[in-house]
């Protein structure tokens, strides 16, 4: 692998194809990130700088320099490690600006949520050049709706937890004319499960999966939260989200006081609307606690099934281990690794649990 260094106008100034190590990882719902790891190079610290980009052309996402650091070795020599995350993480330089109520297409809303925060603003300072909204078209996408309402939350945070909670992606892409254009998307299924797509295997039956790790977890699992809104003491509004009992309901607190029946110009919400709005935030936080299931491989990246060609992130794939776990799961992120002992690829497989609304 090699990666470009881009300045704040996006031009390239540097090639480094030279380094000790490099990871990166590209994700579906939350911002990815990079690591390199290289004997200490004067020159090319010059134009190594926090802000500007790393471009690898196996990867449609662009890599934002975030951290340098510089170790001194005696014996080993200098060395630089040079950290950042992808351009999606610009969504949390922003939070939602006052009160925000959203209802109806979930797409519209997120893009009223960067409308207001990052492309045209009421405070001019907040506005990000050449940022832009596209729409997706899919299906998947457009059905999904929202009722809810925020203030001050984070801007990453609200569009990730809304992505994972409706088991969606989200991306910015660098366009020709140096844009950044955010768009939703949704993987293709290509498991069994359906017949349009051709099929996506992975097990050690097909002798592409060099090594794996299965991991089911509950540590950490809710299933039913008791959401507080406005109000004081024993007039607060609540609302329960959530059906589990006995030994099986595992509860959670969730504060929604920011959430207002006044929501200005007059208009206050009915004590059904309030209630919705309670139930949806208690959704987007009960997603946050879900029964943890994973599946970790590592591709045979010259056989089969290619990465970016036969399959990509947020796909629903079949896969299969050798111990008898099988079944469909969707590409979480995936990471490209390369050192001295060579290349490797690395998908992160989020097992469907039964419920999930995907495709």
């Amino acid at each position: 692998m090699e990666v470009y260094v881009l300045n704040t106008n996006f031009e390239s100034v540097a090639v480094i194809d030279e380094f000790e190590s490099l990871i990166w990882t590209d994700r579906y719902d939350e911002a990815g990130d990079f690591e390199l790891f290289m004997a200490m190079n004067n020159d090319l610290l010059k134009y190594i700088r926090q802000d500007y980009y790393l471009w690898n052309p196996k990867s449609e996402h662009v890599m934002v320099i975030e951290q340098l650091n510089i170790t001194s070795d005696v014996e080993e020599g200098n060395k630089l490690i040079v950290t950042g995350r992808s351009i999606e993480s610009i969504l949390e330089r922003r939070i939602i600006w006052g009160q925000t109520v959203l209802n109806g297409n979930l797409q519209k809303a997120i893009g009223t949520l960067l409308d207001e925060n990052i492309i045209s603003p009421s405070i001019s300072e907040r506005k990000i050049d050449n940022f832009v909204f596209t729409e997706c078209s899919d299906a998947t996408v457009t059905g999904l709706t929202i009722d809810a309402q925020y203030t001050g939350e984070n801007l990453y945070e609200v569009v990730s937890t809304l992505c994972k909670k409706n088991n969606i992606g989200f991306k910015i892409v660098l366009d020709d004319n140096n844009r950044f254009v955010f768009s939703l998307y949704s993987g293709k299924d290509r498991s069994y499960n359906q017949a349009n797509n051709p099929y996506v295997i992975f097990s050690p039956d097909f002798e592409n999966i060099i090594n794996s790790n299965y991991l089911e977890s509950k540590e950490t699992m809710k299933n039913v939260t008791l959401v507080a809104g406005e109000g004081e003491g024993a007039a607060r509004k609540t609302s329960i989200v959530g059906t589990a009992s006995g030994l099986e309901r595992r509860e959670l607190f969730t504060d929604a006081r920011d959430i207002s029946s006044d929501v200005g110009e007059g208009e206050t919400l009915t004590s059904a609307e309030y209630t919705e709005q309670l139930n949806q935030r208690g959704t987007e936080k009960l997603s946050e606690y879900k029964t943890v299931t994973s599946f970790e491989g590592e591709v045979e990246a010259t056989r089969m099934f290619k990465y970016g060609t036969d399959f990509f992130i947020g796909d629903i794939v079949q896969i299969a281990n050798e111990y008898g776990h099988e079944g469909q799961a969707y590409i979480s992120e995936f990471i490209m690794s390369q050192s001295e002992s060579g290349v490797s690829m690395y998908p992160t497989f989020k097992t469907i649990q039964e419920g999930d609304d995907i495709l």
